[in-house]
């Protein structure tokens, strides 16, 4: 029977091959985006599988309540850092836990070998991470490689690079003026592991480096640890999560204006699941992370997608309803039931789909390293190689997606009587069918609609991000990050160049999400808030032309941390405090208290106020923010103004000069324009991926079009014909075919464009407080290309069956 199925329906095929051809590009090219949307999540979701214990690793999380008004950190939030004191308490005072670990992520240093350089970047860590992970050990005692200072473990590719072929156990390696010894080799971290290191250090090192910070091992110093957690099997994460909020409440009561809270978070909950935050302020995982939103979101999209090819099947197989009434009738004549024919009509909407998922791999193939490029994180995230399991996936899918198209009409045509089918198909009842056509139309064109006008809006506002006016001046603006080497001998070099017109220094790059903080205090000692800094040199505020309101640069040229005593605010700090009455020039020499997590706090005097200006994106607030004074103890970032006809060409020019300053660390330096652009890089991802989604909407929703065109064109053929021998012109006809098409797709605008615009105004750009309005011409851009595509698929096949001969068409009435 099933062979008789294929039969028949290849043989449908063949017959129509107009519809078959639109059916089977317009389900390759749906499906071809659930395939990409197939083997994201699957490489997602292969993410710490490795690890033998995995479903019973949890990972601390911190939720922090602040009473600082204004505050960068909202209240509620999730961080994914904690403090290394909370690490210490549970493995002391909570019951039911097999195994705790701690670590941090800031290892970053110049690993030396004798004349030999190699920059490593790893984690801190304690000899419980191997009874916790799964990370086989190559040489060495995974029980004590960790235990000692100054001890570090490589991973196989570190080994060879630092080594060569020769063992590397035993031998030191020197960071900085200290030694350190390997003590073990083990297999390289896989690619899908949310935890990417190329050594691991003990975490008693650390501990020695800062034995004199009261800040290392303080309950609210979250930055840059993490804690993880083994639970037995059958564990009571109940009793586990009580004790975490009893030993949370213990620790919050000697912390004024801060309280935090402990939860557990699941392994397999890191990359793909809430996005939690650090303490610095930037992404909070110490690898990839996928918002379930996101997720969603995509998954939505490419349903969308889906479906309108699967319309434009059913829509197509029920306008060819009438011609395939005798063969369903002949089928109930000589004993089909009612389920062998929609099972015939389900089998030929699957092997459509199957001939369609062979090409659809070869459109995944095409566009898999066009996702990729989309976003340099996305290359660190997923690979898309075809598995089994991912080929299982694909044709389960494509069964799925013929069950999908191909259920109405099996549905439709299994209801057909046979007296009715075989004496007079215009006798069967199709009035319902032909309002559903209709829906089905206007759905899938209201999706289109709202596809591309989201691009359309979506892009001139990602535009107007990047063109928004900071506060202060980015133009050929070189930012180079020093990465360790004194600026001093970079600068020399830089200032005999014609083309560098001015030179600064600055500890971070701002209004492109990084962040560096501090707590400030006025008069009152127990109101104190969170302001972000930045540490620049006396050139700084001249060479981004901020706009001073009142005072002026630093006085004075302090060589230490210790020795800085003045300060620059902006605006925002003056109204946190009402400073001197929001009056800037009366705030001139007001002291203020300063305090960060690097041990820094003192009294500060206020030489200078500028002017507001996006310290973090431009989704952000503006918020406190004030300039300290840079010092040789502050890592460096040098930013030079050029001035040249060809910046590439003094770009290279300046990274050659980088090579003979420093021979091992590849020149890092953007201009700053471009490291704002990469800055919203996932906006732009996101404009592309709906931008693509809308071309292929639009092209699955015109081949829909075109097929229903072309059919209702071929019935209606002898009444064309006999108007045009009444005298009917061709715009009166092609009027006549379309007013149908036209009016679906002008209710398919009612509905799309304010959809879209409210979605934009209530929701999306909510997020974005300067924003520009959305404008008229970003709506209608989209139904002005529908409309286009429309008028020429409906007018080239109405001119085309104006043209034929009357007679020929009607000789046999």
């Amino acid at each position: 029977m099933i062979a008789s199925y294929l039969k028949t329906s290849a043989r449908n095929l063949r017959r129509n091959k107009l519809f078959s051809f639109i059916n089977v590009l317009g389900l390759a090219i749906s499906m071809s985006v659930g395939l990409l949307l197939i083997a994201f999540v699957l490489d997602l979701r292969s993410y710490d599988r490795f690890h033998q214990h995995g479903q019973r690793i949890y990972r601390i999380t911190n939720v922090l309540t602040t009473s600082h008004e204004q505050s960068r950190l909202r209240s509620g939030d999730k961080f994914a850092t904690t403090s290394i004191k909370t690490g210490k308490l549970i493995r002391q005072k909570v019951t039911g836990i097999e195994e705790v670990t701690i670590m941090r992520n800031d290892f970053s240093q110049d690993a030396r070998i004798g004349d030999r350089i190699l920059p490593i970047k790893g984690l801190w860590a304690e000899p419980s991470l191997f009874r916790i992970f799964t990370f086989p050990m190559l040489e060495g005692n995974p029980n004590t490689a960790l235990k000692h200072p100054y001890s570090i473990v490589l991973t196989q590719t570190t080994a060879k690079k630092l080594f060569g072929n020769q063992s590397a156990l035993g031998k030191v390696i020197r960071f900085d003026t200290l030694d350190y010894q390997v003590t073990g080799v083990m297999k390289d971290v896989p690619f899908f592991s949310h935890l990417r290191f190329e050594a691991l250090v003990s975490l008693a090192t650390a501990g020695q480096l800062n034995k004199n910070n009261d800040n290392f091992e303080k309950w609210t110093s979250m930055s840059s640890n993490y804690v993880y957690l083994l639970l037995p099997e059958n564990a009571d994460i109940a009793s586990i999560q009580s004790q975490l909020d009893a030993l949370a409440k213990e620790e919050n009561r000697v912390e004024a204006n801060t309280q935090i809270q402990l939860e557990l978070l699941p392994l397999y909950k890191i990359v793909v699941g809430e996005s939690l935050r650090r303490s610095e302020g930037g992404p909070g995982s110490v690898g990839p992370h996928m918002p379930t939103v996101v997720l969603w979101i995509l998954g939505g999209l490419a349903l969308v997608v889906i479906l309108s090819a699967c319309f434009n099947y059913t829509n197509l197989s029920m306008a060819r309803a009438m011609r395939r009434f005798k063969e369903v009738g002949l089928r109930k004549a000589i004993g089909a039931d009612r389920s062998q024919v929609w099972q015939q009509f389900l089998v030929e909407a699957i092997l459509i789909s199957l001939v369609a998922l062979l090409l659809s791999c070869f459109f995944f193939l095409a566009l898999r390293p066009q996702l990729i490029s989309l976003a340099p994180e996305m290359q660190r995230t997923v690979k898309l190689e075809l598995t089994p399991s991912m080929i299982i996936a694909f044709i389960v899918f494509s069964v799925t997606v013929g069950i999908i198209a191909g259920l109405m009409p099996a549905l439709f045509f299994a209801r057909v009587s046979a007296i009715h089918a075989l004496r007079n198909s215009s006798s069967v009842k199709l009035f319902n069918y032909v309002i559903l056509r209709r829906a089905l139309v206007v759905i899938q064109y209201t999706f289109t609609l709202i596809f591309i006008t989201t691009t359309a809006i979506g892009y001139v506002q990602y535009k107007n991000i990047l063109t928004f006016d900071l506060g202060f001046n980015t133009a050929n603006i070189l930012n180079i990050h020093m990465q360790g080497n004194k600026p001093d001998a970079l600068l020399k070099e830089l200032s005999q160049m014609p083309e560098v017109t001015a030179l600064s220094r600055s500890l971070i790059t701002t209004s492109v999400g990084n962040a560096w903080g501090g707590f400030i205090k006025y008069k009152d000692s127990r109101d104190s808030a969170l302001v972000m800094t930045n540490h620049v040199d006396e050139n700084y505020l001249s060479l981004h032309e901020y706009k001073l309101l009142a005072g002026g640069n630093f006085r004075t040229r302090p060589t230490t941390a210790d020795g800085i005593r003045e300060i620059i605010v902006n605006q925002q700090v003056l109204k946190r405090f009402n400073i001197a009455a929001n009056d800037p020039r009366k705030a001139i020499g007001e002291v203020i208290t300063f305090s960060n997590p690097q041990g820094l706090r003192r009294p500060m005097t206020i030489v200078g106020v500028i002017k507001d200006f996006h310290y973090g994106k431009v989704d952000n607030l503006i918020g406190p923010v004030v300039f300290l004074f840079w010092t040789p103890q502050d890592p460096a970032i040098i930013n030079a103004r050029i001035q040249s006809k060809d910046l590439l060409a003094t770009r290279a020019r300046i990274e050659s000069v980088w090579k003979k300053i420093d021979r091992v660390h590849p020149f890092r330096a953007k201009f700053y324009d471009e490291e704002i652009e990469e800055a919203y890089s996932e906006y732009s991802a996101m404009i592309k991926i709906i931008g693509f989604l809308s071309l292929l909407a639009i092209s699955i929703a015109s081949m829909g079009l075109f097929g229903m065109v072309v059919f209702t064109t071929e019935t209606r053929l002898k009444e064309i014909s006999i108007r045009k021998v009444m005298g009917a012109s061709a715009g009166s006809l092609i009027y006549l075919l379309s007013r149908g098409f036209l009016l679906q797709l002008s209710i398919a605008t009612l509905i799309a464009l304010p959809v879209t615009y409210l979605f934009f105004e209530n929701v999306v750009l909510t997020h974005f407080p300067y924003h520009t309005p959305v404008q008229m011409a970003e709506l209608f851009v989209g139904l002005l290309a529908v409309l286009l595509i429309a008028f020429m698929l409906i007018g080239s096949q109405t001119m085309k069956a104006a043209k034929r001969n009357p007679a020929k068409v009607l000789q046999s009435e």
